[in-house]
């Protein structure tokens, strides 16, 4: 006790009644923790003292700083209070010892660091991890000190200490930061030691200095953001352009991110194979740098109270009246600590912004690599719609975790301290407000749960949206055809109403969020002061602006504690939904050595099937199977056809013909060996690397030569053979451009002949040990299969290449040396030509008739020179018109210029409803009233208390403060519901309209237009307007009010301050429009390129088997991040653009303390320029509202039972695709008589679907007339001619539903009547195999196979009994057996009925009733067929001879 005494004289020990004692902070959180800190640093010195010299570092500039100048100045400043002591010693004071044991202590702790500094090993002192970690700790120990200091009236020793204390937070900050980049650096220098060693010392040092230079600069730029002023300079004067941007700093790369949270990924996954999360992956590939950030938010949110503190200590000298010093001093001291909080604010956001750029980046990368690598069967779980928001939708919300999980304790330690320092100024009445907090807690905790069960909905039904809408995209054109656009957009606004349904719930529980927590900071105050009067304590100032400085410090965290938690739950339920598809397993197959062999096997046991295999035998084989059993699905539910094939062997180097009823299984086979299926038994071996063509093929966005190169090296002698091979040298000699012609998506500028021989040349281009061809030869005419079977199939580029072909062409099956018979998933039959003749399933019966035929059509003099059999290939000008369409198609995306035009905010405030913008406005106003009179009364209540001229008691004050509290909630509550039914009525409005104006555009909109950019309208922009933008809108308006109620507050205390607005406002002026100039123009930009990143994904999610055959998912993948790059550098710019100007703002703001309205301007404008940002969204909704229309409206109204006859003509019409580019159909004129049956036919792009098109009025006519049964349908509804015919389009489709819905979505026929259409398109077997009429299609009908789809689409078109049907190419992925049986049947049941068949078969056209042939879109002749073949030099006769020679 004797010590005690003499450590602590007159003082107790711990605790004096209201806190810590001073003996008790000085001797525990003063000189406890600088001895630990000195023998922690001592220790390390002497454990490291006898180090490797090869681990020894040099000192940055930046290091330099921060272990010698600012410890140096720390150590200034204790001895100071040294010296402080000393001289109170003189002068005859008595200091109490433990004040002389801190004092000593700090400053040797200070000199103990500058000391080690000095020495060669201070990196292994300074940055080892405890002392590291015991910093952190030192730092909340030292609180309780800083907080006696400000409690006192003295304003040096407030300063002293508060710059002690920071000196001492920011070198813990620096130490640990700077340890993660130095063993980050140490990491990446570990590759380049070599050239390290082989650099010259005086160099190094040279090249050090020149580095430290420069890295002080660009720290200082970092610190200020002026990298911007060169992009700002240039957005007042001009439009930005990418060009324009800030460089992407090298962390920010796309790949390096992909690597980084790729290689976590991986780890996860082998650690928890059953559950891998990817949250935790996150938290291993940016948790350590995430979690040292929220270090500088523990310094930031510490530093916040120390203002409220500082206005105490203000107060108070001025009601002392003190000297004039200390006032100036504590003044100065307000504004500097704010200043320095501005700075530690900005950089907290800068370095958080960063990682959420790394996280999106990384995510994005590794959702588009899954969709590379994880089969078609795999990804069948998903919907291409959901898929779609992964990249949409679900990264933005996983990135927001960034903001949500550090605001998860940094807001409740804010609250805390609040309350703590609270405490110090009204004691034990703060408790009333903290009940109303606690009593909160549940309530919102409920509506949380309520709140993520809504969301989580939302997300399903958002999911569906999506992916209804890139289905409606996708086939846009054959809806119009159908007359299905209404049927179409009803789906989709009843999937959007189920959408909304949840978005309202959760916007309504938002409001009663925001209504709880914006009333809380009132009724807290509320209690507080009426606890603390009735408890007997008088309000002064000091207490009363000191607890309002510190209910404005808890209104933020409060406000933004429901947004938090929504933001957490949000990104929680999309890391689950990305996690479950990142789990999915890729593709199940393994190399062998050499790296061009490929085994896939459904188990380890599987290949001993393999072993037993002699290797030369492996060794002449491209493909083997063993007894290998194949799905789509591993779903019990969906396994309806398990695909086996026992022993089948592909031997190397031949043409095999794979050949089979539709449905067989031909695709298939094909798609095994690529791995695409699920391989539930047995194994499938290849050899030889492998290209391929789908069925329907797959044609890439951009140049016809970036679709034939596929990423390999150009090599033009062999480029041009390819070309003239395929047939496509003339093509491309009258495209625009040539080869470097653009290809709009989806190959949309060609014919469909065109693209297939496109995707042919894409295949023999790659010279690929296997090349697998799905079906190529039905796409185009007999002519053009000749030639592309004897110069591309059979021609010297494939000479020992093994090809495997699916088939049905006659020509093709003769000249194969191998034929594979397929039969219900199973290989039939195995052998050669000769053999196959003779085999049970020769069942082909035009083949003897092609024979003889052939025969008798044969000329005199037979044609045996290939240029003789070269096709007169001139394309007609709809190829020519639409390669000049794709010029236009990659032009740069339109985005408006300038500012927000005044016209966007009264369209959104249109579609909120102007009586809701009203009621909005007026509860703000009364709002900010209620709020501004409450605190007019509580400054009443205090001068009447401080003037001791009290008229009214105490508890009068009370309910006037309590009905000013009472009616603030409840407009609170108002304007929270009214705003949440206006943001919801605009959403609602928005999607209504947009929809709307893409139903009513013409074909060529959608043909101009790639599906992704829409598509970015339809997610993201509509994503933004739902749930972005009425929220920064919602602060936009508080800021504003809030902004006019203070300046009116203010006026009417002291009329000069309205001097004080003209030169603030002045500034903020042309602050704003110096900084809006430049933000508008990124946003525009942000928004611009998320738009090749949907493009791209869509069109990788249509092609990833294409692109796995052909190895090019690197090629794909680096393609896929110089997007996400060009996106990653406009959301840098904007955000290094958006920091520039907080700073700037925050540094007024600290400047002018004194004028609250500064702070208010500065969120006004930080509030308006984002909201403008968000209003870009709007802006580019806006853009399609003025889209062309399609004609709705005609003259003529039409009979039901139009058209009764089915009489056709056409009277010189005239076709063109643009106006400016040459006629597609030339001044055409023919008669289809009623119930004739006429057959179009012509060379690959001759203009034979231009008729179609001109019928249905797709493309609009520019000379001439066409009559249906006398009618003029130019003055018919356009969509009332549609619905009066009927077609089966030349791309088979089927949507995503029922199958009785694809038959027939009105519910018009019978269930009879569609099982009787399906018999006679002979698919009623696999129907019903199927699973009957209720089985779910899945998206684009990929439950059937291509030749089943088009028997469905015929059935429908019999179902549908018009007078009128077309039929484009519709048996040309049918077997010749089917296609004659077809053929029949729609000679005998469509009897009576106008048929007009486009067909490359002239089989099929042979019993027509009518021929007409077109070339270069001139009707060059018509007639019967009989009569035409018999003429040996017309163009039909000349078809014949092709089609069987």
């Amino acid at each position: 006790m004797g010590f005690l005494n003499f450590i602590c004289p007159n003082s107790p020990t711990v605790w004096d009644g209201n806190s810590f004692s001073k003996c008790f902070e000085n001797m525990v959180f003063g000189f406890g923790v600088n001895v630990v800190t000195i023998v922690m640093i001592v220790t390390l010195g002497l454990q490291n003292k006898n180090v490797r010299r090869n681990q020894i570092s040099r000192m940055h500039i930046l290091e330099k700083v921060f272990l010698l100048f600012l410890p140096a100045l720390a150590a200034c400043l204790s001895f100071y209070d040294i010296f402080y002591l000393l001289k109170a010693v003189l002068q005859g004071h008595t200091i109490v010892h433990h004040e002389w044991f801190f004092r000593w202590s700090q400053f040797m702790s200070w000199m103990t660091i500058l000391l080690f500094s000095k020495c060669e090993y201070w990196s292994l002192i300074f940055f080892n991890r405890v002392l590291c970690f015991w910093w952190i700790a030192k730092s909340f120990l030292e609180i309780p000190r800083l907080q006696t200091s400000f409690l006192s009236l003295e304003a040096i020793r407030c300063i002293k200490e508060s710059c002690s204390f920071v000196a001492g937070v920011t070198f813990g900050v620096f130490i640990n930061v700077a340890r993660i980049i130095r063993g980050s650096t140490e990491k990446r220098k570990l590759g380049s030691l070599e050239d390290a060693l082989l650099s010259d010392g005086k160099d190094l040092e040279e090249n050090h200095i020149r580095d430290s230079d420069r890295t002080v600069h660009s720290y200082w730029h970092l610190l200020t953001f002026k990298s911007i002023n060169s992009v700002m300079d240039l957005g007042v004067t001009k439009q930005l352009d990418f060009e324009d941007l800030i460089q992407l700093p090298h962390e920010l790369n796309p790949s390096h991110c992909h690597s980084t949270l790729l290689r976590c990924w991986a780890a996860e996954e082998t650690k928890y194979c059953t559950d891998p999360s990817l949250f935790r992956a996150i938290c291993y590939a940016y948790g350590w740098p995430y979690m040292f950030l929220g270090l500088l938010k523990v310094l930031n949110d510490l530093i916040s109270f120390v203002g409220p503190l500082l206005l105490n200590a203000l107060i108070r000298f001025l009601q002392q009246g003190s000297g004039h010093f200390d006032g100036y001093l504590l003044a100065i001291s307000l504004g500097l600590t704010s200043t320095f909080k501005s700075f530690l604010d900005t950089q907290y956001s800068f370095h958080l912004a960063k990682i959420k750029l790394k996280l999106r980046s990384s995510i994005m990368t590794v959702v588009y690599r899954k969709c590379l690598y994880v089969s078609l069967a795999n990804r069948s779980k998903f919907s291409e719609g959901e898929v779609q928001t992964f990249m949409s939708i679900d990264a933005d919300r996983t990135v927001n975790l960034c903001n949500s999980f550090h605001d998860m304790w940094s807001l409740p330690l804010q609250i805390v301290v609040a309350l703590y320092l609270l405490y110090t100024q009204v004691k034990f009445a703060f408790l009333a407000g903290l009940t109303i907090t606690i009593l909160l807690i549940p309530v919102n905790k409920w509506i949380s749960t309520l709140i993520a069960s809504a969301t989580e909905k939302m997300m399903k039904q958002k999911d569906e949206r999506i992916k209804r809408a890139g289905e409606f995209l996708t086939y846009i054109r054959t809806l119009k055809m159908y007359s299905w656009e209404l049927l179409f957009a009803n789906r989709l606004i009843e999937t959007r109403a189920s959408e909304v349904k949840h978005l309202s719930t959760r916007k309504y529980l938002d409001a009663w969020c925001v209504f709880f927590w914006a009333t809380t900071p009132t009724l807290f105050s509320l209690s507080t002061f009426g606890l603390f009067t009735l408890m007997g304590h008088p309000l002064d100032a000091a207490t009363v602006f000191t607890c309002v400085a510190l209910f404005n410090t808890l209104i933020s965290p409060l406000n933004a504690f429901p947004w938090v938690i929504n933001g957490l739950i949000d990104a929680i339920i999309s890391t689950r939904r990305l996690s479950r598809f990142l789990s999915c397993s890729e593709l199940n197959s393994q190399m062998l050595p050499p790296s061009d062999e490929l085994l896939h096997e459904a188990d380890p046991s599987s290949s001993c099937l393999l072993k037993g295999q002699d290797e030369a035998f492996l060794e002449n084989m491209a493909v083997v199977f063993r007894d290998a059993h194949c799905v789509w699905s591993n779903n019990s539910e969906e396994q309806s056809t398990v695909f086996k094939w026992k022993t089948l062997d592909l031997p190397k180097g031949i043409l095999i013909a794979v050949v089979g009823e539709v449905g067989s299984g031909k695709s298939s086979l094909l798609n095994s060996i690529l791995g695409e299926m699920l391989l539930v038994h047995g194994s499938i071996y290849s050899r030889g690397s492998i290209a391929y063509v789908s069925q329907v093929p797959w044609i890439l966005s951009g140049t016809i030569r970036d679709n034939i190169l596929f990423g390999k090296d150009y090599d033009a002698k062999r480029y041009a053979d390819v070309l003239q091979a395929c047939a496509l040298d003339v093509d491309i000699s009258l495209m625009v451009g040539g080869d470097l012609s653009y290809i709009g998506e989806k190959g949309l500028n060609l014919s469909g002949g065109q693209r297939a021989r496109l995707a042919l040349a894409r295949a023999i281009y790659h010279g690929a040990d296997v090349c697998m061809l799905d079906d190529v030869l039905s796409a185009v005419d007999a002519q053009v299969a000749r030639w592309i079977l004897r110069n591309a199939i059979l021609g010297h580029l494939m000479d020992q290449k093994t090809q495997i072909l699916c088939t049905h062409n006659v020509q093709a099956i003769s000249s194969a040396d191998m034929i594979v018979v397929m039969d219900r998933g199973h290989v039939k039959w195995t052998g050669s030509f000769a053999d196959f003749s003779e085999s049970p399933y020769a069942t082909i019966p035009s083949m003897e008739d092609s024979k003889i035929s052939s025969q008798s059509l044969r000329p005199k003099n037979s044609i045996n020179s290939s240029s003789e059999l070269r096709p007169n290939l001139i394309p007609e000008e709809d190829c020519i018109t639409l390669s000049e369409e794709a010029q236009e198609a990659i032009e740069i995306e339109l985005r408006k210029e300038g500012t927000v035009e005044l016209g966007v905010y009264k369209s959104y405030a249109t579609f909120s409803s102007w009586k809701i913008v009203i009621v909005i406005s007026l509860s703000a106003i009364l709002m900010q009233a209620s709020r501004n009179g409450n605190d007019l009364w509580l400054s009443y209540w205090v001068d009447s208390t401080g003037s001791h001229r009290t008229m009214y008691s105490t508890g009068f004050y009370l309910v006037i403060l309590c009905i000013f509290s009472v009616a603030n909630s409840l407009i609170t509550l108002a304007r929270a519901f009214s705003f949440a039914f206006g943001g919801l009525r605009a959403a609602v409005q928005v999607h209504t309209k947009l929809l709307n104006k893409l139903i009513n555009a013409p074909v060529i909109f959608f043909d101009q237009n790639p599906s992704g950019r829409i598509l970015n309208r339809l997610s993201s922009d509509l994503y933004t307007i739902d749930d972005s933008l009425p929220f920064i809108l919602n602060i936009l308006l508080a800021n504003f009010f809030s902004l006019v109620g203070i300046a009116i507050v203010l006026s009417y205390a002291q009329i000069l301050f309205l001097l004080l607005l003209l030169p603030f406002g002045y500034i903020y002026k042309k602050l704003q429009f110096y900084y809006r100039s430049t933000s508008r123009e990124l946003r525009r930009l942000d928004s611009v390129s998320r738009s090749p990143i949907y493009a791209s994904f869509t069109e990788t999610l249509d092609g990833s088997s294409t692109i796995r055959a052909f190895n090019a998912k690197e090629y794909f993948f680096t393609r896929f991040t110089e997007h996400i790059a060009l996106y990653q550098q406009t959301s840098y710019s904007e955000i290094i653009a958006s920091l520039w100007l907080s700073l700037r703002l925050q540094v007024g703001l600290a400047l002018s303390y004194a004028s609250p309205i500064v702070s208010l301007m500065s969120n006004f404008l930080t509030s308006y320029t984002e909201t403008e940002k968000e209003m870009v969204s709007i802006e580019r909704v806006l853009q399609y509202m003025d889209i062309p229309q399609e004609e709705l409206c005609g003259c003529n109204s039409l009979h039901p039972d139009w058209p009764t006859q089915g009489y056709i003509k056409f009277e010189h019409v005239t076709l063109r695709y643009r106006p400016s580019l040459p006629a597609a159909l030339h001044d055409v004129s023919f008669n289809i008589a009623a119930g004739m049956q006429v057959g179009i036919v012509g060379r690959t792009g001759a203009g034979k679907s231009s008729v179609i098109n001109a019928l249905f009025r797709l493309t609009p006519i520019c000379g001439g007339q066409i009559l249906v049964d006398g009618v003029n349908i130019a003055d018919v509804a356009v969509r009332d001619l549609r619905s009066h015919l009927s077609v089966v389009p030349q791309s088979p489709f089927l949507f995503d539903g029922p199958l009785r819905d694809n038959l027939d979505p009105f519910g018009e026929k019978s269930d009879i009547k569609i099982w009787e259409a399906l018999e006679k398109c002979h698919v009623k077997e696999e129907v019903e195999a199927a699973g009957g009429l209720d089985i779910h299609v899945k998206e684009a009908g990929i439950s059937f196979s291509v030749g089943q789809r088009q028997l469905i689409c015929l059935a429908r078109a019999l179902l549908k009994s018009s007078k009128i049907l077309c039929l484009d190419e519709c048996t040309a992925n049918v077997d010749t057996r089917t296609a004659s049986i077809l053929q029949n049947t729609i000679s005998s049941e469509c009897k009576g009925m106008t048929v007009i068949t486009i067909a490359h078969r002239i089989s099929v056209v042979m019993k027509m009733d009518n021929v007409m042939v077109l070339d270069h879109g001139i009707l060059v002749e018509q007639g019967r067929p009989e009569v035409l073949l018999q003429n040996e030099f017309s163009r039909f006769s000349s078809f014949a001879k092709a089609s069987t020679m």
